[in-house]
């Protein structure tokens, strides 16, 4: 597995990088070196999303130990902006003429999924989920699927840019705060709205563990605009034996009672939130699931990044994520130990 996020994610060291923090109540990828991972020629022509999903996928890969992909899923909630937004610019200011047909085309849900077909030769099943606060949990539920009907593996992620013009938009219907918020003081500063984020993160899937394997997928549900009757008991489905609940608690006072719920569910267990490290966006139940992981595999959690924990379990075997996107998208996945 593999992500670029506005933290230190991709190169290095997670448990000794430092917290990323922002108070323009935006927080952006920290981007690598891409020359490893894409030839020159087609670096200068792809936009930062298509770079940043094309080079998590590959990194992802190199990780796994695995020799062939088999199918590819991914999930976005908005695709490449920065394309979009450049032909629609193009469409007015050509008058509907002469228009260039590559911001077009990268501009598609799927472009990435094809660049990563191209690079690794993949001829399986290739597919884009794009459900908003759903995206990525679609492309994970069809992954499962892939996999229990014999596929040997998949390659499956998410991703996700923010630009000006969407950042603008959405502070006008109020995804975003309306003071600068400082992300470190997140959870402390509870009112409408929360700050946004991007990031691409991206998984590989086998049906049964290998030497590589970080973590498995034992649980999984999904609940689409839910009363909090049903949230309560979709977590309380899978509360026997959860060492550690993992929240997508983002600040905005609106839902804070569908999380206040889970802690009235889960007295006297470790609880953390993610979202002061990779912001909110469609796909950030993704980031949510590689810290996951990466807690369950490393049995240890950056303590850098979370101040507020005061003690960590001796052994983490199982691990509940549960987030929803501005409270109609909700998502309870249990990772375990390998």
């Amino acid at each position: 597995m593999a992500a670029i996020s506005p933290q230190a994610t991709f190169e290095g060291d997670i448990l000794s990088a430092p917290l990323v923090h922002t108070d323009s109540n935006l927080l952006t990828c920290m981007e690598p070196d891409y020359k490893p991972f894409i030839p020159a020629n087609s670096l200068r022509r792809m936009t930062r999303l298509l770079k940043m999903g094309l080079t998590t996928a590959l990194q992802s890969i190199r990780d796994s130990g695995v020799e062939a992909i088999g199918p590819i899923v991914t999930g976005t909630g908005k695709g490449s902006l920065q394309d979009t937004e450049k032909f629609i610019r193009e469409i007015e200011q050509y008058k509907e003429t002469a228009l260039n047909p590559t911001p077009f085309i990268q501009s598609t849900y799927n472009s990435v999924n094809g660049l990563i077909a191209l690079q690794v030769k993949g001829t399986a099943y290739n597919n884009t989920f794009v459900h908003r606060g759903f995206s990525f949990e679609n492309a994970l539920l069809d992954s499962m699927m892939l996999l229990a009907e014999g596929a040997p593996n998949t390659l499956t992620g998410a991703l996700e840019e923010m630009t000006a013009e969407h950042f603008y938009i959405k502070s006008r219907i109020g995804f975003w705060k309306s003071a600068p918020t400082d992300s470190r003081r997140l959870y402390d500063q509870l009112s409408p709205g929360s700050i946004g984020g991007e990031g691409a993160t991206f998984f590989v899937l086998t049906g049964t563990p290998t030497p590589d394997s970080k973590a498995a997928v034992t649980g999984f549900k999904m609940l689409y605009k839910p009363t909090a009757a049903k949230v309560a008991a979709g977590l309380t489905e899978f509360k026997d034996g959860i060492d550690l609940v993992l929240t997508g608690r983002n600040g905005d006072s609106r839902y804070e009672h569908f999380y206040q719920q889970a802690d009235a569910l889960f007295p006297g267990v470790p609880q953390l939130s993610f979202k002061h490290l990779c912001g909110e966006h469609d796909t950030a139940g993704a980031f949510g699931m590689w810290l996951a992981a990466q807690i369950l595999h490393t049995q240890q959690v950056p303590a850098q990044w979370f101040p507020m924990l005061k003690e960590l379990p001796a052994v983490v075997n199982r691990v509940l994520l549960y987030n929803h996107f501005y409270g109609e998208q909700h998502t309870v996945i249990v990772l375990e130990r390998v």
